[in-house]
């Protein structure tokens, strides 16, 4: 039973290798094709007139990119599949005194599993970026040679998209400033808010310790009224008088 279960382990080791070296080979390859897409692009953009071709159309070179994720995707798959085996495998009762080794074996597959995903991300990434920045300036040079070559109407077409380009620019920075502006003046109000509530406190505490500041504070307020109300009175007066005297 233990030679069986040996047997089992060695086996799973093996195909464990197979599948990492076949990955290496493909992840090696997968960023050659990633690299001589860049390459292509940029010798093709930098000189439209030469005679050097890329080796691949980009066509060519997208479906080769497709078909290489999927290739290394479902070998990803299978290799997760042998180290899930892996470890179903060490929690065994009957391999219990190996178990410190084997659960360092099959941490060294987990982390060269774990890099191999990640770099394949990692390229993924990468050639996406570099596809949709190339499609993306492709498209912007040829709105520009059409532009200098082209009709009036395309002229005039690919003139107002600039113009809306930078004002959509121009009204993010104002947006920005605005904001900036309204939460410095936020801070500023809340700020003075609690200042003033402060001193609030502080009078509202000398009234109360000292009756005769309250009562002086009283009269002030009560003066201050009775001003306000004589020289409402007065206005009112006179803006009366004017009256009158404008539709006499």
């Amino acid at each position: 039973m233990a030679g069986g279960n040996s047997n089992y382990w060695e086996d799973l080791r093996k195909q464990a290798r197979q599948l990492e070296n076949e990955l290496d080979l493909k992840l090696v390859s997968f960023s050659k094709l990633c690299t001589s897409y860049s390459s292509s692009r940029d010798g093709r953009r930098g000189d439209s007139s030469s005679d050097t071709t890329p080796l691949l159309p980009n066509s060519t070179q997208d479906r080769m990119f497709e078909t290489m994720s999927v290739e290394i995707e479902q070998l990803l798959a299978k290799l997760t599949g042998v180290n899930d085996k892996m470890a179903e495998y060490t929690s065994t009762p009957g391999v219990t005194s190996l178990n410190a080794a084997l659960m360092h074996t099959l941490q060294r597959h987990r982390d060269i599993l774990q890099d191999y995903t990640h770099e394949f991300h990692k390229t993924k990434s990468n050639f996406m970026a570099i596809r949709e920045r190339e499609d993306l300036l492709g498209s912007v040079r040829k709105d520009i040679e059409t532009y200098k070559s082209g009709s009036g109407v395309n002229n005039r077409r690919t003139e107002l998209f600039l113009k809306e380009h930078e004002h959509l620019r121009n009204s993010d920075r104002l947006i920005d400033d605005t904001i900036s502006i309204a939460m410095a003046t936020k801070e500023n109000m809340t700020s003075q808010r609690g200042l003033l509530k402060s001193i609030q406190s502080r009078v509202n505490t000398l009234a109360n310790r000292f009756p005769a500041i309250n009562n002086l504070i009283q009269r002030i307020n009560l003066r201050k009224r009775r001003d306000s109300l004589i020289l409402g009175g007065v206005i009112g007066i006179c803006t009366i008088l004017l009256l009158l005297y404008a539709f006499h």
